[in-house]
């Protein structure tokens, strides 16, 4: 009878394999070069002109008034463009736009987002973020972050968007970076790849192309290349061990694309500043071909200054396609720029037949993402399909599974609600969610809020006022809308801190891994790191606080010979 059983269910069992193997999509890099008929049947149709076209991504927003949106429009209208690079607004506005500028291209539009933590990093308006990257490195169940990745590209795709450049695979070994920093897994290069791995596969898994970023490696820069031009005076040999070692790695295993950044590295080029995004040696022989990358590379922004600096007038467009390059994110002027690499291609200086093999990628590309059939985004119920219980579910456990207690757990172990406590919390001026959540669990404290500029003679009341009490919880916030390595506070706060620790105060830090560096916390009795000051941060915080959880984050970054990576309770 058993036998009969397993018989039966093995055609049942094949076809469903045949059913989900159907599903699934081919791998991105293998399809976009292959021939498709589709492809060809478009490419035939375009002009010359809108044949470059297909290689640019221009700049849209809603929350610059209805003109703008209009004015972008027209652009797209006119010049047939490839797609969109998407900033700020909010969800519905978004949609109609989008749905405004598809009715206008011969193409289906490429729609391309930066949303390293989601769609809360452009939109604030009514959209869920995600924990930043550095606060991710921290997390040791990796699988969260092919969840994570899943559920972004089920949020792209709900809104219409396709393409996310994320994640970042710098190695943040700079604690002064002014453009990474948290925004990487952080500074140790196994845990950046595998991090990364995991997020990059979810969100290709999930249906939308991702973006690795920024190739060679922005870590280690203490210049914002939105201002400036970054100069990275590293050997060669250092380079291909450090900086590159996620992006060859993750090569190997199947990245859709790569973004190339605006730096300056003799190294690899050592034309005078000359910007990595647009040298032909950094991104045709190194990427494509040293490397053997074979998936989309587009620029950073052409519009920041660390491009156009040096290379001013469309003159970097034109070099950024002759470096070897598939998209080019916001032009300072698209038809300039076309027009350029028009004249290029008629001199000689660019190649016809390149320009022809990027162009069908990019269309291959919106053929993996099914644009061929493409559908207007609908408004209906939107809201609430991109803020679902269970994304919210997922971002708390990511939360929970970051916060890295650091020193001793035995003030956490002896932690009594009963007790009498003080808390003194830093850098906020009323309670946030750490402190309505402790408040309500305690039957016996005292509250005191510190902003940050207080006088000696008040903060010296504070500490009499607090003598006499059990437990003492020292909580300090980064209200800043991105945290800093460095912690904007009086000298005078400085030293309150410090004396507050002293008493073996259990020490809460949402806030920079890297600004525990900027106060003296050392002689605390336990140190709860909690990496950012979102709700959910302060959540999973109290959860430890109050012996709900286990803390099970590790140090992602080393901070100091005290507290080095993989450090953690």
């Amino acid at each position: 009878m058993m036998i009969k059983r397993i018989i039966f269910l093995i055609p049942f069992l094949v076809c469903t394999l045949s059913t989900l193997q159907a599903q699934k999509k081919a791998d991105f890099v293998t399809f976009i070069n292959q021939q498709h008929t589709w492809v060809d049947s478009v490419f035939n149709k375009l002009t010359p002109k809108e044949r470059i076209a297909q290689l640019f991504l221009v700049r849209a927003h809603t929350n610059l008034g209805q003109k703008y949106i209009d004015s972008v429009a027209n652009v797209i209208k006119k010049e047939q463009l490839g797609g969109l690079v998407v900033f700020q607004g909010g969800p519905v506005r978004h949609a109609n736009m989008f749905n405004q500028y598809q009715k206008v291209s011969k193409v289906p539009l490429l729609i391309t987002f930066d949303g390293e933590w989601g769609l809360g990093m452009r939109m604030q308006d009514s959209t869920l973020s995600y924990p930043y990257q550095m606060t991710l490195g921290a997390i040791q169940n990796d699988n969260l972050l092919y969840e994570m990745g899943r559920q972004v590209a089920k949020d792209f795709l709900r809104l219409g968007m396709h393409f996310n450049f994320a994640p970042v695979v710098d190695i943040n070994n700079n604690p002064k970076n002014p453009v990474i920093n948290f925004r990487s897994f952080g500074d140790n290069k196994q845990n950046v790849t595998k991090k990364a791995k995991q997020y990059m596969d979810g969100m290709v898994d999930g249906g939308i192309i991702a973006s690795l970023k920024h190739f060679p490696g922005h870590g280690d820069t203490d210049v914002d290349s939105h201002y400036d031009l970054p100069q990275l005076n590293f050997t060669r040999k250092r380079l291909d061990t450090l900086e590159m070692y996620p992006f060859k790695e993750l090569i190997k295993q199947g990245a859709p694309a790569i973004m190339v950044a605006h730096m300056h590295i003799p190294a690899l080029d050592n034309t005078p500043n000359m910007p990595s995004s647009i040298s032909k040696k950094v991104v045709t022989d190194l990427l494509r071909r040293e490397l053997g990358f074979e998936g989309l590379i587009v620029t950073d922004a052409m519009d920041m200054k660390g491009v156009k600096k040096f290379f001013p007038n469309g003159e970097a467009d034109v070099m950024a396609i002759e470096a070897g390059h598939d998209l080019l994110e916001v032009s300072e002027n698209s038809a300039r720029a076309i027009d350029l690499i028009e004249k290029s291609i008629a001199s000689g200086r660019i190649r016809q037949a390149d320009i022809d093999a990027r162009v069908k990628r990019v269309l291959a590309s919106k053929l993996w993402l099914s644009l061929d059939k493409y559908k207007p985004t609908t408004t209906r119920n939107l809201y609430a399909d991109l803020n679902t219980a269970s994304a919210k579910t997922l971002i708390q456990r990511l939360a929970d599974a970051s916060v890295t207690v650091l020193k001793s757990d035995r003030r956490i172990q002896d932690f009594n609600p009963s007790d009498e406590t003080a808390v003194v919390s830093i850098g906020i001026a009323s309670a946030q969610d750490f402190e309505k959540g402790l408040q309500s669990q305690l039957s016996n404290y005292t509250q005191y809020y510190v902003s940050g500029k207080e006088d000696k003679d008040y903060l010296d009341s504070i500490s009499k006022l607090i003598r006499s009490n059990d437990q003492l919880v020292l909580a300090i916030h980064d209200n800043r809308t991105r945290p800093r390595s460095e912690l904007d506070f009086s000298k005078e706060v400085q030293k309150f801190i410090d004396k507050l620790a002293r008493r073996k105060a259990i020490t809460v830090m949402f806030t920079n891994p890297y600004a525990i560096e900027s106060v003296d916390i050392n002689r605390s009795g336990s140190i709860i790191l909690s990496y950012q000051n979102d709700n959910f941060m302060q959540k999973a915080a109290l959860k430890v606080l109050l012996n709900q959880i286990k803390p099970a984050g590790k140090l992602p970054v080393t901070l100091s010979k005290r507290y080095k990576f993989g450090q953690g309770i």
